[in-house]
């Protein structure tokens, strides 16, 4: 989620336009997504956006995914990993290992 904010930001209607696709299509592959992969986006305000490079990755994914290769497991923010880790020593620690 980190890089998004650093990334080149712009509206799901704007890559709408872009790529000459209709504006619920877009929204789809942000909320359901496309061959297992979703368009990362996030909120500012009441608006949902996305990044030129988000989408480049969410093509790249789902193009791999249509070739029968496996899509990239979304990554994980910092609080998410740590959670993460914390849960791991918490189960590591009650199974006495």
């Amino acid at each position: 989620m980190g890089e998004l904010l650093t990334e080149t930001r712009m509206t799901l209607t704007e890559l709408a336009r872009q790529e000459h696709v209709n504006v619920c299509t877009v929204w789809r592959w942000a909320n359901r997504g496309a061959r297992g992969v979703r368009l990362e986006t996030f909120h500012i305000g009441g608006r949902r956006y996305t990044t030129r490079q988000a989408f480049a990755r969410f093509v790249a994914s789902t193009t791999a995914a249509s070739q029968g290769e496996q899509p990239a497991p979304p990554s994980r923010s910092n609080r998410q990993r740590e959670a993460a880790i914390a849960r791991a020593e918490a189960d590591l620690a009650k199974a006495g290992i």
